[in-house]
């Protein structure tokens, strides 16, 4: 998708994703929570899809074109055969893309499809599937349609206000580690969205940065509640995690780093994507909205460090009894996410450098 220089390429790329997680979001048949999930899913999906497809199909009729460099050039010569048709097909776009990515008030299906669906579908869908989603939308937005800059930018900037506040506060409610961290991903889109809303190759950088590090530290996070999880009992109330700290030292150290991360705290990964989200925003002229993104960003770390402060400072009676040991394979990828999570806290720049190379070779 991301690759892609056709609308309808991106379309049935994008699709073709979806209908393999509206299976996997129903995975568990014997269970009522995950057979709601991806009913929920599969009907919300369609019904953005159509968005998507409805939107392409305006901007083909304004331009003549799919294909992403000649909707630009047609739209910058002001040669587009309906200019309304052409915005109206951006706004329908904008509003299937940020069904895909969550994005407020477009995410009500997250949550309880996240809870529903199993702990490892999850974690695939809420990193893997987003920035997929993201990748495609910056490409439509950055390749096809910058002349139009001035009229998304003001939307994105909407919606990644929304996005990060609803997230971030809802978030904080929360008693479920999974559903807490269903809304800790929509707060991340948020941040994501401020980037993207700057129309710049260095916020298109930063995407790209965020994104790698959003997948290691939410890939550990769920890794280490697989690993916690028992055969009879998933353990996904906060109040599970009492003592871990002091029980299973390393899945705790892991799932404190991964907690740090998430919140933005140096020297992690998290941080470093934060720090160039907000510095495209600051540089773009959008200052207000780093500012919200960084009052977010301390907002978030409550409901993280929460968290942490369960696992080393409280002793609920028998929460924190050791469970069976992880598989070899779960431990390996445990160890690979908290590698890539201090890494690239620690040595960002040459994986900027390359994310602003391949901004570069995409977008020209």
């Amino acid at each position: 998708m991301a690759s892609s220089l056709d609308l309808m390429t991106i379309f049935l790329g994008l699709e073709t994703l979806s209908i393999s997680l509206y299976i996997l979001a129903g995975f568990l048949r014997e269970q009522l929570k995950s057979n709601e999930s991806a009913l929920k899913y599969l009907l919300l999906g369609a019904f953005a899809s159509g968005f998507v497809l409805y939107g392409i199909a305006l901007v083909y009729g304004a331009t003549g074109t799919i294909n992403l460099r000649q909707v630009a050039q047609v739209v910058a010569h002001g040669q587009a055969n309906s200019p309304i048709l052409l915005v109206i097909g951006m706004g329908l776009l904008i509003v299937g893309f940020g069904f895909k990515v969550a994005a407020v008030p477009f995410h009500s299906w997250a949550p309880d499809v996240y809870e529903g669906a199993p702990t490892s579908v999850t974690a695939f869908m809420i990193a893997g599937t987003k920035a997929a989603a993201f990748a495609a939308f910056l490409r439509i937005l950055m390749t096809a349609l910058p002349a139009l800059q001035p009229d998304w930018s003001r939307v994105l900037w909407v919606l990644a206000v929304l996005t990060m506040t609803v997230g971030n506060v809802t978030a904080i409610a929360q008693t479920n580690v999974k559903r807490m961290l269903a809304y800790s991903s929509i707060a991340h889109a948020g941040y994501i969205l401020v980037a993207l809303a700057t129309g710049t190759k260095l916020g298109s950088g930063g995407i790209l940065f965020y994104l790698a590090a959003y997948i290691f530290m939410n890939l550990g996070a769920f890794a280490v509640i697989v690993a916690l999880a028992r055969r009879d009992d998933e353990r996904l109330n906060i109040d599970d995690y009492a003592g871990l700290g002091l029980s299973r030292p390393a899945l705790g150290a892991a799932m404190a780093v991964f907690m740090f991360s998430l919140a933005g705290i140096p020297p992690t990964a998290g941080f470093m994507g934060k720090l160039y989200i907000f510095s495209a925003a600051v540089q773009a002229g959008y200052i207000g909205l780093a500012i919200i993104g960084v009052a977010n960003s301390v907002v978030s770390a409550y409901y993280y460090l929460r968290l942490t402060v369960v696992m080393y400072m409280s002793t609920a009676p028998g929460a924190s009894v050791p469970g069976q040991r992880p598989a070899p394979a779960l431990g390996l990828a445990v160890l690979v996410a908290i590698a890539g999570t201090l890494l690239l806290g620690l040595f960002p720049s040459r994986v900027l450098e390359a994310a602003l190379r391949s901004v570069a070779a995409l977008l020209g």
